[in-house]
């Protein structure tokens, strides 16, 4: 496949939205996998929601994805400028284009007109639409409407009886009939033109030769493609992916979870994690595989592979492929990630010393394994902090083992030890474990949970060895005999 140009427009209305992330994502593999061009540009005719902070939200949520952009905002090219507000001296050409070949016209109605206009045809079962009031009106009607101070918007005139054919790389051959679209708006009162109609420039001006876009975008396409035609523009190929879906098969909203990619990596998402999970919604390669690095998704990316049917988003799924990335990556490059919510929790300082730092991140070492993203390090690392381990009510293992009659005494015994060694390391921790068990004549549960219980209040968490071995001994010393108090 030659000379392909792909694009991904986002709004800057709000933070990048995980449906346009994969949109994004699936345009770059798409280009990379070709030894294509990716452009990214800005729609930001929305003059009231569009901001320049959201823009480089949205901008710094691509990069920290890894999708970079051969042409477009911020890197330039030679068909800028790439915010669609700066641009509106280049569309103005094509709208006198349209209105002079009689192909678009002005539209004096009022919202009360066309909101009757709507209605009547609901109460008919019909599909609203403009039914072409102002289609032929006179000079005259013109002027009368024009001295009154009514702004006209431009729309385009719909040819009657067509079927127009959208053949999707994806749907495959989908038909629509023009006589159910209406004239519609392609430059309003404001003289701001409308998506339909800067979307279609701007493609055909940047020479966009394929569009890969949300399923919510195919019934925009028949409007498109007839202003494709007026204009004698180059069709490009459509491609559209279907929607993302919850897990309960509605579309995907805030009442399901995070929906934004900023939440995603704030709560300490890996890139690569969210990369490869957002891949793999629409899109299935070859074969049982799930991990895949960017370069292997790069190599086997398709169309022919994306499917037609809805994407479910599974958060169980998403957070099992995180955990696996943040097994494979070293505590140096995990830490980071934890850090800020250890300080939001209160369980660090705003500005640790740099003997903190190295106790903080080998506490993250410990629980590293255990996480499936970064901000549930203060639950796995709770048993690390405060001064009294309170028992966990719910955790009937733990009440358990406590109340063996042998419990005191290990417990009376390890304090002891930790009262009264020196040196406090891995391999000092072991070996008073082993000691303590031959002594009272405990093993197994009885003297490893009795001591994790003791210390944390809890029957499970860190590995015993390394939670003793980072509190130290007077913090245990004064744990045991805390829980000793309440027995």
């Amino acid at each position: 496949m030659e000379n392909v140009r792909v694009r991904f427009a986002p709004s800057p209305t709000g933070p990048l939205h995980i449906g346009g992330a994969r949109s994004a994502l699936f345009n770059w593999l798409f280009a990379r996998r070709y030894n294509g061009t990716m452009i990214v540009r800005v729609e930001d005719t929305d003059l009231d929601r569009s901001t320049l902070e959201y823009e480089e939200l949205i901008l710094d949520s691509l990069r920290w994805l890894g999708i970079d952009w051969d042409e477009g905002i911020t890197v330039g090219g030679d068909n800028g400028p790439y915010r669609q507000r700066e641009r509106l001296d280049i569309y103005q050409p094509y709208v006198d284009k349209l209105l002079e070949s009689g192909q678009a016209y002005h539209c004096y109605c009022s919202e009360e007109e066309l909101e009757a206009e709507r209605q009547e045809l609901s109460a008919k079962g019909e599909l609203p639409r403009y039914l072409g009031k102002c289609r032929d009106l006179s000079i005259k009607d013109k002027e009368e409407k024009c001295a009154l101070g009514v702004k006209p918007v431009v729309r385009f005139r719909v040819p009657e009886g067509q079927q127009i054919v959208v053949d999707d790389m994806v749907r495959g051959r989908v038909s629509f009939d023009s006589d159910g679209i209406g004239d519609y708006i392609i430059v309003k009162s404001d003289g701001i033109p409308t998506y339909n109609f800067a979307v279609v420039l701007d493609d055909a001006l940047m020479k966009v030769s394929h569009i890969l876009r949300g399923e919510e975008h195919l019934s925009n396409t028949p409007r498109q493609i007839l202003l494709y035609e007026a204009l004698a523009f180059e069709l490009p190929r459509f491609a559209h992916i279907s929607l993302i879906l919850g897990e309960d098969r509605s579309k995907m909203s805030k009442r399901h979870g995070a929906t934004s990619v900023v939440q995603y990596r704030n709560q300490g998402y890996l890139p690569e994690a969210l990369v490869n999970f957002l891949a793999l919604l629409g899109w299935s390669p070859e074969g049982e595989e799930e991990i895949f690095s960017i370069e292997e998704l790069t190599r086997l990316f398709s169309l022919e592979r994306v499917s037609k049917s809805p994407a479910v988003f599974n958060f169980a799924k998403l957070k099992w492929m995180n955990s696996h990335y943040i097994k494979e990556e070293s505590v140096e490059r995990i830490f980071p990630l934890c850090l800020p919510h250890l300080q939001q929790a209160g369980l660090a300082a705003e500005n640790p010393t740099a003997e903190d730092l190295d106790w903080l991140k080998q506490v993250v070492g410990a629980v590293k394994d255990k996480l499936e993203y970064a901000a549930q390090i203060t639950e796995h690392a709770a048993a690390f902090f405060g001064e009294e381990p309170e028992l966990d009510q719910e955790d009937e293992d733990a009440k358990a083992v406590l109340a063996l009659e042998t419990s005191p005494a290990v417990i009376a015994a390890f304090r002891q030890k930790a009262l009264e060694l020196q040196e406090w390391d891995g391999e000092t921790v072991k070996a008073i474990l082993k000691g303590i068990g031959k002594e009272q004549g405990v093993k197994g549960k009885a003297l490893f949970m009795t001591v994790r219980v003791a210390v944390s209040g809890r029957s499970q968490g860190p590995d015993l060895n390394a939670l003793l071995t980072l509190l130290g001994p007077q913090q245990v010393a004064r744990r045991l005999e805390y829980t000793l108090k309440q027995l």
